[in-house]
């Protein structure tokens, strides 16, 4: 077994994308090998640190999706996901052992809840199958992550007792998952610094958090972890996954990068992906994106209203706190409705290239107003039968 420091950096805040596991095992984001290899390439171009492929055991069809992700993608540490068991762990290292930076992950519960309704076992018999399964997938491969199931809800002093054995059976990243979106971000934070402040030698392994977003706050809880020492994030792309989802991958990376000058952290994530990695997944599983989505949504750097539309077309700082191309999109979008002013009007006409005499801009207003009140969003055509054809 190496002995080394798996820490990460002070300022560093490392990427796990989930999204063709914790994501594609969600109700309507199935997706077939081709598209998860053509999906993993995407993330690879994204510059995630890590691509959680799937999980092999589940059926023959996921282990060889895994298998080629391991082969042919190279960058990210490419992983899956085992219970503690070792057929499961087996399966894993099959399929992901050809991988440039293979890690195998281990999930078992940690509540009581889980523990005692889920799998019928105690406390103590959960250590020794957590214990067993971390020193035999160490015996297979350098890196790899303990995740204690549901440690949203577990004691704080039995989590810490199990990240500590852990530890010492060789885990080099503990997973610190608030599976059922149940914590407030402040618990979260305080779980947490718990656990990382109650084990011996913390500087062991890398601490990652896995929240899902039932309530809500994935992404907060997701935060409240990094403020307190958590060094890497499981997400997905447009924040699929389980009943509600898991934390937003654009939305924590964009966190980092708008904030960076208060937060003071960092990622490798190559933000002008952002919008074609969301795109790929739309179009591959045919799951759109809610339009008020953060950072990814249709309205996010769309506006209506004329005050906005003013502010914005005066200087975008005055509405937009990021740039659509920071994101990989050309421009924002200016969406004339009736409630557009005389500014959005005209900007758009400029863009047309149609001329509107001074006398005239009154009168022919108002004829807009009246088409935007019987519409949803007045297009350039509309424009060009008010205002007249472009000049040539």
């Amino acid at each position: 077994m190496k002995s080394k420091s798996h820490v990460a950096p002070s300022d560093r805040v490392f990427i796990f994308d989930t999204t063709l596991r914790d994501g594609e095992q969600s109700p309507g984001y199935h997706m077939d090998g081709d598209q998860k290899v053509r999906l993993a390439r995407q993330l690879e171009a994204l510059g995630v640190d890590v691509i959680e492929a799937g999980f092999p055991i589940s059926s023959p069809g996921d282990f060889e999706a895994c298998r080629r992700i391991a082969r042919e993608v190279r960058g990210p540490v490419v992983t899956a996901l085992a219970r503690a068991v070792k057929t499961d762990i087996d399966a894993v290292w099959e399929a992901i052992r050809d991988a440039e930076r293979p890690q195998i992950h281990i999930v078992l519960s940690a509540s009581d809840i889980h523990i005692e309704r889920k799998l019928g076992l105690t406390r103590a018999e959960v250590w020794r199958r957590g214990a067993e399964a971390v020193e035999y997938a160490r015996g297979l491969c350098d890196e790899v992550e303990y995740s204690p199931e549901d440690a949203g809800r577990a004691d704080p002093d039995y989590l810490a007792e199990t990240v500590e054995r852990m530890l010492d059976a060789g885990a080099t990243v503990i997973n610190i998952p608030d599976t059922t979106g149940y914590c407030l971000p402040a618990e979260f934070g305080a779980l947490v610094a718990h656990v990382m402040g109650a084990v011996r030698r913390p500087e062991r392994a890398l601490f990652s958090v896995h929240c899902h977003n039932d309530l809500g706050l994935a992404v907060a809880n997701t935060m409240a972890a990094v403020g307190v020492g958590a060094r890497r994030v499981e997400c997905t792309v447009n924040g699929i996954g389980e009943r509600a989802g898991n934390t937003s991958l654009e939305e924590v990376v964009m966190l980092l990068r708008v904030r960076q000058a208060t937060l003071g952290f960092e990622c490798g994530v190559d933000t002008t992906q952002i919008a074609a990695s969301s795109q790929l997944l739309a179009e591959i599983t045919g799951v759109g994106v809610q339009p008020n989505k953060a950072i990814v949504g249709a309205n996010a750097f769309a506006h209506a209203s004329g005050i906005h539309q003013d502010g914005v077309l005066k200087d975008r700082l005055n509405y937009e706190i990021m740039r659509p191309d920071d994101i990989g999109l050309s421009d924002n979008r200016i969406v004339l409705t009736a409630r557009s002013g005389r500014h959005a009007v005209r900007h758009r006409l400029g863009i047309l290239g149609i001329s509107v005499p001074a006398e005239r801009v009154d009168e022919t207003f108002q004829s807009f107003l009246e088409v935007a009140d019987r519409k949803k969003e007045v297009t350039d055509e509309d424009l060009i039968v008010l205002f007249g054809s472009p000049v040539a």
